[in-house]
């Protein structure tokens, strides 16, 4: 017979409790948690991200962010596309004329598409339901805004972030709805048309 062949289960486990005692889940684990919150963005090729981070609108809500060093402002936004246009990765958002956003979109060359991981859900929320004319909701959330060699902002606590130059502009229009049942009840008592900003992604960060 094998050796060790036909010991009774309780002697194993007698001699190697510690292989079946529970273990904690890496993302209990303190050095996970250390790691986690130790994160820094960093520069990454635009080439290289990969599929799925195009289809980050359907999944969570970023923040767009523009401005300079010396005034910038955040909101959430629910709607933008990423793909491919003129042959370069561009990243398309949309702004009412009314929102404080606004005018800096118009004032600056380049603006960030930033997502934040799910601990600052709040943060997201808050950027959501406050303007900024009333409050500074980068410090308000908590939140570090650092800037790029051509002064967009973009927040360190994202997981990613997207900077893009502005290369087309234009307003979305009554003329051009083709199913105006489902675009119109967005606009009239619910805001104005939006404004479309294209901007190629001239530079990514990522956790």
């Amino acid at each position: 017979a094998r050796r060790g062949y036909g010991v009774p289960f309780s002697m194993v486990l007698q001699k190697n409790r510690s292989l079946f005692r529970p273990r904690p889940h890496i993302l209990n684990t303190v050095r996970f948690r250390e790691e986690f919150f130790a994160m820094k963005l960093h520069p990454v090729d635009v080439k290289t991200l990969r599929p799925e981070i195009f289809r980050l609108f359907q999944n969570q809500t970023p923040l767009l962010a523009a401005g300079t060093p010396g005034r910038c402002n955040v909101m959430t936004i629910g709607w933008g596309q990423l793909g491919t246009l003129w042959n370069k990765p561009v990243c398309t958002v949309y702004v009412r004329p009314e929102r404080f956003t606004y005018q800096f979109m118009e004032e600056n060359p380049c603006f960030s598409v930033c997502v934040l991981p799910e601990a600052y859900q709040n943060a997201r929320a808050f950027c959501g339901s406050k303007s900024g004319r009333e409050t500074d909701k980068i410090k308000e959330c908590g939140l570090t805004a650092a800037f790029c060699p051509d002064g967009a902002p973009y927040l360190e606590e994202a997981g990613l972030g997207l900077v893009c130059r502005k290369l087309y502009v234009q307003d979305l229009q009554a003329a051009a709805v083709r199913d105006p049942d489902l675009i119109l009840p967005y606009y009239g008592e619910r805001g104005g048309w939006h404004r479309a900003y294209t901007g190629e992604v001239v530079e990514a960060y990522r956790a």
